[in-house]
């Protein structure tokens, strides 16, 4: 079975439509599938459901695809740094879920495992626990989380070979595992491919069987999220 795909358009052919819900590694600009994102935009599908960290920042990242107004529903930890999110959700333009970061992590791997709910302390007796069942372990009160089910995962690795064993490097690894493994359908972009067996088997994060489409996406350009700096006027 080949997995490897000439671009991200056509890794994911036949894979869109209107209405879905796309689970997206990354966090910030770090270890975010740029290429995947851009082909998503480019396709026009529109009504989408996101379960991403955040939304990037304006005009980058999912930031894109909120500019072209084809996020209807955002589910995410932190949404700072973006002025179009932060707009559309004033607005009433955007559907918002708030999920604490760990939570969403969690209910993002309990998909991929195959779990459909879990009990967590995180959240109790604050917003994020309206509507949801509450339930006591050990004289604590615990409320029910639902796993996430994508019915596609797009992420970001930094190498793979053409089976779809990959590896992350560093803090881009992030959310892209649990994101990957929750999706029916997972689509890694990688900054290089290799062949089966240039890669330590004791150092892939995950395994092939999790990963359906491969794209390679580089050169890629370094982006800051957000830049401080010092004036130079020390006098």
């Amino acid at each position: 079975m080949n997995k490897v795909y000439p671009d991200a358009q056509t890794a994911l052919a036949g894979l869109l439509r209107d209405g879905m819900l796309i689970a997206s590694g990354g966090f910030g600009l770090c270890g975010i599938p740029e290429r995947l994102l851009d082909a998503i935009r480019d396709s026009g599908v529109k009504d989408l459901t996101f379960a991403s960290n955040n939304a990037g920042i304006d005009n980058e990242g999912i930031g894109k695809l909120l500019r072209t107004r084809q996020v209807k529903k955002m589910i995410a930890s932190y949404v700072g740094e973006n002025k179009e999110f932060e707009r559309q959700y004033l607005a009433g333009e955007l559907e918002v879920e708030f999920c604490p970061q760990g939570t969403l992590a969690e209910r993002m791997r309990a998909g991929g495992a195959g779990i459909p709910g879990f009990y967590t302390r995180t959240g109790v007796g604050t917003l994020v626990a309206e509507g949801k069942e509450v339930k006591r372990f050990r004289g604590e009160d615990y409320i029910l989380e639902q796993g996430i089910f994508a019915d596609l995962a797009i992420v970001k690795a930094w190498k793979a070979d053409t089976t779809g064993n990959t590896v992350f490097r560093k803090t881009a690894r992030n959310f892209n595992v649990p994101a990957a493994t929750c999706g029916q359908v997972c689509v890694v972009e990688v900054e290089e491919l290799v062949e089966p067996g240039t890669l330590d088997p004791d150092a892939i994060h995950l395994p092939g069987v999790y990963v359906q489409r491969i794209v390679v996406g580089a050169p890629y350009d370094k982006k800051i999220e957000f830049r401080t700096t010092r004036s130079t006027d020390v006098g």
